[in-house]
């Protein structure tokens, strides 16, 4: 099959991967591109403009940016900077989001404010992409669902709006196992203006099944049709674990003997990436249930982070959930929450000044389970810590002077909570302060920490603790390296040599005219695809 050149990409400092659909592969490629570009000791930085996620991290600054951002920046080998995504919405309801602008929350807006806040939006994305092009030599930047969403046009920060302001190239990216691939790709290039179309250096589609020769006559009427060159068919990749930007992967084998960990899918569930490591766990069935879930059955239920802690609370409680804790602890069973998990364990929680509820003032009891009450403020904690268990009589983990188990994580939360009379502290961290408590009974326990089970040997203490016997904790660091170097071998593999040859130009901004097709390029079908990923 004779593919069209990509005469058209000039080398740029700065590349942008948009998608058809939401959830099209603009991260994992993002990431990708980045440890290829690194392999090549090219300092690269990833970028994102505005991002729509509840899972976050915190960069060394103090910063919150989108969990994708941190992995892409990891994929590069750099550290994190709230420059790699200067805005990001939190999602609070279903009309408003928590706006956070270069790493700090600025208010909460609905999207009719938000929509005419984006002028302003816009100069922090060009003030970030500004110091990131004096600091790197290479940027590859994540759009934002997809660029021909009409009602969203007018004034874009997330894709085409970008691009323009800044003259990248463009690589548009499709999900072929969605089905419908070819409508997908055609019709969003036909919903862009001229000037974006041109801009367009290529297409990259995703996650392919089967025999290659079946999809070439696609790709060849992709080609003529849409003069533009077919840049990669990229295998579907079995397993493939990176960090979710924000969809929750349910997907694990299930064991008869192992443990099982129950945690229910709140509302505004964030940072649900706290259990990728007990997904990952060969000792661990993990169960995200609906909070309207009937079985609701395992041996340790978890209740994680949220953006909206009473409303979601309050869902819980509606849902029976009240009932089921009891009921689970008085059968032996162990409850763990985290971040708003925790604060719904305690003994109320307070909003006096509305910071989730559109400013009018809210309270509500929480569940009771530990002697804590909880007051959220305006200012939110950002850190990343460490901590070491402070009680020595911490089931089957005493804090040992000699070799203590520390834990890695970060905060990031609102609210403030006060220990009881009654509460057992649980954690100390670097810093000094108290973080998180037992219950007298030692059967439920939360802390403010995220990524809590992320450090081998602090995950087999809390699950000693929930009742896992062995030392069988993975290193989730160790499985993200290698699954990052798994995806970039796979890209390096099945997309075009003169595509990812341009990439590593150096680079060269200057405006992008419409590919043309070239009649004496070679057949180059066995440069897409050298063989099946397996």
């Amino acid at each position: 099959m004779a593919l069209k050149d990509i005469s058209a990409f000039k080398a740029s400092n700065t590349v942008m991967v948009q998608g058809c659909t939401s959830d099209a592969g603009k991260s994992v490629m993002v990431a990708g591109l980045c440890r290829l570009l690194a392999r090549q000791q090219h300092k690269v930085a990833p970028f994102k403009p505005q991002n729509m996620a509840l899972n976050s991290a915190v960069t060394p600054d103090g910063g919150e940016i989108g969990r994708a951002q941190a992995l892409q920046a990891i994929a590069a080998g750099v550290e994190l900077s709230t420059d790699f995504n200067p805005i990001l919405l939190k999602p609070s309801s279903d009309k408003s989001s928590q706006v956070i602008i270069h790493g700090k929350a600025l208010d909460t807006m609905n999207a009719v404010t938000y929509h005419d806040y984006k002028k302003v939006a816009m100069q922090a994305v060009l003030s970030s992409h500004t110091r990131l092009r004096s600091q790197y030599d290479k940027i590859v930047v994540e759009g934002a669902g997809s660029p021909a969403e009409i009602n969203l046009r007018k004034g874009d920060v997330a894709n085409m709006g970008f691009a323009e302001a800044v003259d990248c190239p463009v690589v548009l990216i499709a999900d072929i196992d969605r089905g419908g691939v070819f409508a997908h790709l055609v019709g969003t290039l036909e919903l862009l203006s001229q000037s974006e179309q041109d801009r367009v250096v290529g297409f990259i589609i995703n996650r392919f099944r089967g025999d290659i020769k079946l999809l070439e006559p696609g790709l060849e009427w992709l080609e003529k049709r849409t003069n533009k060159p077919v840049l990669g068919v990229i295998p579907y990749l079995k397993n493939l674990f990176l960090d979710a930007e924000d969809a929750i992967n349910i997907e694990q084998e299930y064991s008869p003997s192992a443990l099982t960990v129950v945690v229910p899918v709140l509302p505004r569930i964030s940072n649900h990436t706290d259990f990728d490591a007990l997904r990952l766990h060969p000792e661990i069935n993990l169960k995200f249930v609906s909070v309207e879930e009937a079985d609701r059955t395992g041996d340790l239920i978890i209740l994680p982070g949220s953006k909206n802690v009473i409303h979601d609370l309050n869902t819980l409680m509606l849902n029976g959930w009240h009932r089921t804790l009891n009921k689970h602890i008085r059968y032996g069973g162990k409850v763990l929450g985290i971040c708003g998990g925790y604060q719904m364990l305690g003994q109320s929680i307070s909003d006096p000044t509305g910071i989730e509820n559109n400013g009018k003032a809210q309270h509500c009891d929480g569940f009771g389970l530990i002697d804590i009450t909880t007051e959220l403020q305006a200012s939110k904690e950002l850190r990343n810590v460490s901590a070491v268990f402070e009680h020595n009589d911490f089931k089957s983990a005493p804090n040992s002077t000699s070799n203590p188990i520390t834990i890695s994580g970060y905060e990031i939360h609102c609210g403030q909570s006060t220990l009881g009379s009654q509460a057992i502290p649980l954690l100390r961290l670097n810093n000094g302060n108290i973080d998180g408590c037992l219950s007298d009974d030692g059967q439920v326990m939360g802390t403010y920490l995220h990524g809590l089970f992320d450090t081998p040997a602090a995950c087999n203490e809390l699950l000693r603790w929930a009742g896992v016997s062995n030392e069988s904790a993975i290193s989730l660091e160790d499985v993200r390296e290698q699954q990052i170097e798994r995806l970039a071998d796979c890209l390096e593999q099945h997309l075009r040599p003169d595509f990812l040859a341009q990439l590593s130009q150096p680079s060269q901004l200057s405006h992008l005219s419409k590919t043309n097709a070239d009649p004496t390029a070679p057949s180059a079908t066995a440069t897409l695809h050298k063989k099946e990923a397996t």
